[in-house]
């Protein structure tokens, strides 16, 4: 992945994450550990988060991600780093929406986030390269 894309995955993983702090109601665990490490304030914001930047920011990890798979071309890579965002989505749509019960969307949300920071773990540690530059690749013969 290109740098900004990179950098993109990251911000929106550290966002949903952050985000999911605020949310006492909705995300007790991860809110209980924000409150710990004293993001306790973000709570008067939890309509904020939960309805705007917690998708707002896990659709910019799918979409970073996505972008991705067209530069490195690892089905796998992109793959798992695009089940976290949709989980979250769909954890989170499902908690506003009301069309999951709330201990499915809750659960549903915290595998989302624990693969999305998984992923990013990943790639940090492991960084993806493409699996053949243009300028090395051979080219089959051409026939006149």
């Amino acid at each position: 992945m290109t740098v900004i894309t990179r950098i993109i995955d990251k911000a929106g993983v550290l966002g949903a994450v952050l985000g999911s702090f605020s949310c006492a109601m909705c995300f007790p665990a991860a809110a209980s550990l924000g409150a710990a490490i004293g993001l306790g304030f973000l709570s008067q914001w939890e309509g904020v988060f939960m309805h705007w930047m917690i998708p707002l920011f896990a659709g910019l990890v799918l979409l970073a991600n996505l972008a991705g798979w067209f530069s490195h071309h690892q089905w796998q890579r992109a793959m798992l780093g695009s089940i976290g965002p949709i989980l979250v989505l769909l954890g989170v749509f499902g908690m506003t929406q009301h069309f999951l019960p709330r201990e499915i969307s809750r659960g549903i949300f915290y595998v989302g986030l624990i693969v999305m920071v998984s992923a990013a773990l990943w790639d940090m540690f492991n960084p993806s390269n493409r699996r053949c530059a243009t300028a090395n690749c051979e080219t089959p013969a051409q026939q006149d």
